[in-house]
């Protein structure tokens, strides 16, 4: 029997925070705590200083501050837009996209509208409600074509699947009632996973989060000590192994949670041994966000979440939950088990994910493509990852005008750091097939020539 769901049940409009009480924690500046009603504060102080629009470029580096605009944005009836890449280029696509709009960044971000100070001294901000209906924000990611997809994410929708990380992180954390866990997070809050991870937890659950974005291993264990125990640390496969090569030990963690890309089993298992703690690897993505989760070091099936159906398609799945407007694809192909889990094997996609950001070789190919002097080009994902666990991009260009040095130059521009081709080299033809089509082996080949 096909499950039916039931979508007519919602309600017109939900609080911005679930757990409203002015007194207790809701994010740290360092090691300044910040709670709710301080928070609310900063929150009405922003909103009252945006101007009239449908929508804007959250270009905010401190996750605190990209947390405040975040709701301030949502309060005022406005849709928070979250390029997948911050080139100006990105920015600028996007604003065209959407009339009107406008940029909102930490002061000297250069964005079109700067936060006012923050940590307001005022108290008895009421919490905002929003309609539940209303698009707070709009994820992009690249499609089949390789240009950015919009996807849309309605105040309902996040709240629901947000229940679900909730459910799942408190489990991991054995959190009582009235406890509050604290997150410190490595992946940038602009996209999906951070959203979820580092902005919707302190929202809607008993969390409050870390303003940081630690990056290196010493920062990873500064931000950690700054906040009080329980501690969950939010990271991905490639921060994880940084970490594990740093001899220097990490105040303790109460649990990790891994995603982005694929986490090898062995380097849950050494990550649990080392830090004494369970690490979940969440799995989903722009277009569903977190659908599972599991276990890495002593499982390798996923634990679909509660209430969500998949139905395999010759060439992907379909994934449906209560809150999604219409059946979503995704390009993995699984298999069902016994217990609502599941086994991925493998995908039809062209997309990449690099520490907690997301690209599909196709677009980085055509932005290679647009650069004046290149005839031909090809974009692809190594095989074999680097000291830090990363499989690099690279790339075969035909310019023969052009160097390998000016036109990695010119990528700095519209491409994000992380995707940048290394290495990039220029041939005087690409080893396309008779078909006219570029077989894998042939481009390998030619990189190692």
């Amino acid at each position: 029997m096909v499950a039916v769901f039931d979508r007519s049940a919602r309600a017109r409009a939900l609080p911005l925070l679930n757990l409203a009480d002015p007194g207790r924690p809701l994010a740290w500046r360092g090691s300044r705590r910040v709670d709710v009603a301080g928070f609310l504060a900063d929150v009405a102080d922003v909103a009252a200083t945006l101007p009239a629009a449908r929508s804007a470029i959250n270009l905010c580096e401190d996750r605190y501050a990209f947390l405040v605009a975040f709701c301030a944005i949502a309060g005022r009836g406005q849709t928070n837009l979250l390029p997948s890449a911050r080139t100006p280029q990105a920015i600028a696509e996007t604003l065209a996209a959407h009339p009107g709009s406008y940029t909102l960044g930490d002061a000297g971000s250069g964005a079109m509208q700067a936060l006012p100070p923050l940590m307001s001294e005022d108290a008895g901000a009421a919490v905002p409600v929003i309609d539940a209906e209303q698009v707070v924000a709009i994820g992009f990611t690249s499609g089949s074509t390789g240009q950015p997809k919009p996807n849309p994410k309605r105040w309902h929708a996040l709240h629901a699947s947000e229940a679900r990380n909730v459910a799942a992180l408190a489990d991991a954390l054995d959190l009582e009632p009235g406890m509050i866990a604290n997150v410190v997070a490595t992946v940038p809050p602009q996209h999906m996973y951070g959203i979820e991870l580092s902005v919707l937890l302190p929202l809607l659950g008993p969390f409050a989060v870390h303003g940081g974005r630690p990056l290196f291993p010493a920062d990873v264990a500064a931000a950690l000590s700054d906040v009080p125990e329980p501690r969950l640390l939010v990271t991905t496969p490639v921060h994880l192994r940084a970490l594990l090569a740093d001899p220097a030990p990490l105040p303790k963690i109460g649990a990790i949670v891994s995603a982005t890309a694929p986490l090898p089993p062995e380097l849950a298992a050494a990550a649990e041994a080392r830090y004494g703690a369970p690490l979940l690897e969440m799995f989903g993505s722009t277009e569903t966000c977190v659908i599972a989760q599991r276990r890495t070091a002593i499982e390798s099936d996923w634990h679909l979440y509660d209430g969500l159906r998949l139905r395999p398609q010759p060439d992907g799945t379909l994934v449906d939950a209560p809150y999604f407007e219409q059946p979503i694809v995704l390009q993995d192909l699984v298999e069902l088990l016994p217990e609502h889990r599941f086994r991925l094997c493998g995908r039809h996609a062209d997309l990449i994910d690099i520490a907690g950001k997301r690209a599909s070789l196709a677009e980085l190919t055509r932005r290679v493509q647009s650069l004046p002097g290149v005839t031909d080009a090809a974009v692809l994902q190594l095989d074999r990852p680097d000291s830090m666990g990363v499989c690099r991009i690279a790339a075969l260009v035909v310019a023969p005008a052009r160097s390998e040095a000016d036109l990695l130059d010119e990528l700095r521009a519209i491409v994000d750091p992380a995707f940048l081709p290394r290495p990039l080299r220029k041939l005087d033809a690409l080893p396309r097939n008779e078909t006219g089509k570029l077989p894998r082996a042939a481009l390998l080949a030619a990189l190692d020539a």
